[in-house]
């Protein structure tokens, strides 16, 4: 699988980052198959959080034999200091790691929210300092991302983002300008970046969802290709998350394994292709 430098932190990551929310309501046996068909693939990147369910539980036993070749990525959605700090211990000692590869700031969609989490960024940067994690970064879902991670790079020593790239959203001028503006400051600045919903498709709107993901994602090898081949293909992209389901999981290996990058012409299809589509955000509450 291809690696791409992610930013300063000088990690050559797979260019697919085993997304933990996979494991959401997985059991032990699933969990360590899917871990183990994504090492054999190549991925060396994990993101999870205390939010995706049994996933810090399940994957903890997984991590130490693999420890030296997979760089691990957590993060919090607390506001206080003293929440950051319990947190961030209790995941590690779940995912049995002495220290982060990086932590992050979890779910940062717009300015007010950002501004809420004052403490919560004193704090990991102090964990940075201290040791427990070597990198800091901040994610987000929802519209307002792009806008918000740029702020929060012109206010702190951040040295990654994640948010979300898709040709449906690159459909909407206001969000594909904000987030050209973050791209552009991250390539500047040297900040990894890292892509998630690459693969989502439409809202369930009321209908039975047939995927573990709170939204329907894709499931065809072409239409997650796409998905995938355009957010790795974007300027200042360096990897991106593979979906919240695990028989999704195993198509985008697939497609990220013979991937080839899009032409300018191809991403223009795929917007065009997808441009139709309900987009998934504003997230549904609860």
């Amino acid at each position: 699988m291809e690696l791409r430098r992610l930013g300063r932190t000088g990690h050559r990551s797979s260019v697919a980052i085993l997304g933990g929310a996979a494991f959401w309501g997985s059991d032990p046996g699933a969990t360590a198959a899917a871990f183990a068909d994504a090492m054999a693939a190549g991925v060396n990147h994990l993101d999870v959080a205390p939010q995706y369910g049994r996933a810090q539980e399940l994957l903890g036993p997984l991590i130490p034999p693999a420890r030296e070749r997979l760089f691990v990525a957590c993060k919090t959605l607390r506001h206080s200091a003293e929440g950051v700090r319990a947190q961030l211990e209790e995941s590690l000692r779940l995912l049995q790691c002495d220290e982060f590869d990086l932590y992050q700031l979890h779910a940062v969609t717009d300015l007010a929210e950002l501004d809420a989490r004052a403490d919560a960024v004193s704090a990991i940067l102090a964990a940075r300092d201290e040791g427990l994690c070597r990198w800091v970064g901040i994610t987000g879902h929802d519209l307002g991302a792009p806008a918000a991670h740029l702020e929060a790079l012109r206010r702190y020593d951040l040295d990654t983002v994640m948010f979300p790239v898709n040709p449906r959203l690159w459909s909407d001028d206001a969000y594909r300008r904000d987030a050209d503006a973050l791209l552009a400051h991250a390539v500047e600045h040297d900040v990894g970046v890292m892509a998630i919903k690459a693969a989502a498709a439409r809202p369930w709107a009321g209908r039975t969802p047939t995927s573990t993901t709170w939204y329907e994602p894709y499931t065809t090898r072409d239409e997650v290709a796409r998905g995938l081949g355009f957010a790795l293909s974007t300027p200042g992209v360096h990897a991106v998350c593979t979906p919240g389901d695990t028989e999704v999981l195993a198509v985008a290996l697939d497609a990220v394994a013979n991937m080839t990058p899009m032409s300018t012409v191809e991403r223009q299809e795929a917007v065009a292709a997808t441009a139709h589509e309900h987009g998934i955000f504003p997230m549904p509450a609860g």
